[in-house]
């Protein structure tokens, strides 16, 4: 082999091992970059998988305050009609009590009132009393019941009122009270059952 076939060759054997070389690191390169680049995606896709959750957990958060505010507002307003439909149902009750107080039934239930009070503590010393607008039914009153009454100073719209001062007991059967009473008690219940 001459010598310039041994420099060609020494030529090409060097070319070829550090195109080997060369593609070797190349090949190493590219891997670790491809490596990065799947970390990078990874990263990526975890970041944006947990920015979402995020956001789907603040967009349902928004969502429960706002129903809870729009709940909240509805239960005011309801409340609101409720109380002026309870305030206008009791100011209809109030006429009726009226209406009722001049028919000859309200005498009749006057005179069975006066007669329990008198039945739940027979012989005891006990005032009873009737209402101002009451008072024309006084003697009659007393007459049918065979018991002194007196006309209270404070109107409590109709019934009666006894009260045994050695027992400290009321025995209360005036509308004024019967109808706070009622209205204290009264509520409205919902379509859904619940009142």
């Amino acid at each position: 082999m001459t010598l310039e076939e041994k420099l060609s060759h020494l030529q090409a054997s060097s070319m070829e091992e550090a195109r080997a070389e060369g593609n070797a690191i190349i090949d190493n390169y590219r891997e670790a970059l491809e490596k990065v680049f799947k970390d990078h995606k990874e990263e990526m896709r975890w970041q944006a998988e947990t920015r979402i959750k995020a956001e789907q957990s603040n967009a349902r958060h928004m969502l429960n305050q706002a129903n809870a505010r729009t709940q909240l507002e509805l239960k005011r307003k309801t409340g609101k009609v409720q109380v002026e439909l309870k305030d206008k149902i009791f100011k209809e009750a109030h006429m009726l009590v009226n209406e009722y107080m001049q028919t000859d039934e309200y005498e009749a239930y006057l005179v069975k009132s006066i007669r329990k009070a008198t039945e739940f503590a027979p012989g005891e010393d006990m005032t009873i009393y009737i209402n101002p607008s009451d008072e024309p039914r006084l003697s009659s009153l007393e007459k049918a019941t065979g018991t002194r009454l007196t006309v209270s100073s404070e109107d409590f719209i109709g019934g009666t009122r006894a009260v045994i001062r050695e027992r400290n007991i009321l025995i209360d059967n005036s509308f004024t009270t019967l109808l706070r009473n009622e209205y204290d008690k009264f509520i409205f219940s919902g379509g859904d059952g619940i009142a």
